[in-house]
């Protein structure tokens, strides 16, 4: 009994700190900052409750419940680690009753999939799980058999338009995907994009409430406005260092978001990888040829005009190596970006013409 009350006690605590008043050294400004946990760890928004339309008229606490419930649909449809999510029954081969989200981020990836040159594929969860950075587990597969995973795999060999696969009745068959209807059944993966596509959607909420000043950190992060000092948002990077598993422990440059609404996601391999025979493998996979990718691009950070898009571009970048990442990054004029790479030994930095460093003091 004891024991209850005490762990009562605790998650009431929880929810007394989870929404906290951050003084703002603007006048009649008034920052309000929660988390939560969401997507395998924690979410962090802040939120000038003083919009460009006035005060917001919505209580912090509905504030928080409705982004808690906004991840909560994200993650009973998109998640792979949920067994009962809508993603993971298709997966499994089951016909499913998609709901919007599930829809609307379909068509968004098949978008990055065609910017990308196929470089960004969720339709290749198998060749994820066969390497062990997927749903499954898995681990140093043979050349048979990544060649035979990937052959089963891409987003061609999918319709483009979801909808179109939907039966009147509003179910969907994995089979309805498929342009061809033979060969092995469609798997997706949205990790690549899925964060960033939770941060647009939470921020599309704070819009329709009357807030302009934001950040929205789901992992990945999306911005604008000011902050409570009325300055841009400021961003850390981590050092891209093997085994750097904490965010913001060791930072390897912070830089000040430009003006505007801006998604910013870095992308690396430092955190997710193992070493089989003196060698790295690391979680980014190039989805054409089957294999984790051998670089020495550390880490990229990417703003986009959005967080699902810089989650995407962070992500090529890291498929296509630092010399295809800066061409791509400075043929793209929405774009900035910082990239960490190794240069015998010694970390270095790229960085675009819009990015502005701070001092690391």
């Amino acid at each position: 009994m004891k024991g209850n009350f005490e762990s009562l006690m605790k998650k009431c605590l929880l929810v007394l700190l989870a929404v906290m008043l951050v003084t703002s050294c603007k006048h009649g400004d008034r920052y309000v900052s929660f988390s939560g946990y969401a997507q395998g760890g924690t979410y962090t928004v802040k939120v000038n409750l003083n919009g460009p339309e006035g005060m917001v008229r919505v209580r912090p606490q509905e504030i928080k419940d409705s982004v808690d419930a906004i991840l909560g649909r994200i993650d009973a449809s998109l998640s792979g680690y949920n067994r009962k999510s809508l993603l993971s029954r298709f997966n499994s081969g089951e016909t499913i009753v998609p709901d919007s989200i599930f829809v609307d981020i379909y068509s968004k990836a098949y978008e990055v999939y065609d910017m990308t040159g196929a470089a960004v594929d969720v339709s290749s969860a198998p060749l994820f799980d066969i390497w062990g950075f997927g749903f499954k587990n898995g681990e140093m597969p043979d050349a048979q058999k990544v060649k035979a995973i990937k052959d089963g795999c891409g987003m061609s060999r999918l319709i483009k338009d979801m909808r179109a696969g939907i039966s009147p009745e509003g179910t969907l068959s994995p089979e309805n995907l498929l342009v061809v209807k033979d060969g092995p059944l469609p798997e997706l993966n949205y990790n690549a994009i899925a964060q960033g596509y939770s941060c647009d959607l939470v921020a599309r909420y704070l819009y329709s409430i009357g807030i302009k000043d934001m950040m929205v950190d789901i992992g990945e992060i999306f911005c604008d406005g000011v902050n409570p000092s009325g300055l841009q948002w400021n961003i850390g990077i981590d050092r891209p260092v093997d085994g750097n598993d904490e965010r913001g422990a060791e930072l390897q440059a912070i830089f000040r978001v430009p003006e505007g609404p801006h998604g910013v996601v870095t992308s690396g391999n430092y955190r997710k990888y193992y070493i089989r025979d003196g060698r790295k493998y690391a979680h980014t996979i190039d989805t054409r040829t089957g294999y984790p990718v051998s670089h020495n691009l550390l880490s990229a950070t990417v703003l986009a005009p959005d967080a699902l898009m810089a989650d995407a571009y962070a992500t090529y970048c890291m498929v296509v190596g630092l010399e295809e990442a800066v061409a791509f990054i400075e043929s793209s004029p929405e774009l900035e970006a910082c990239l960490v790479y190794d240069e015998d030994g010694a970390f270095r930095m790229w960085t675009s013409s819009g990015v502005v460093l701070s001092d690391l003091d």
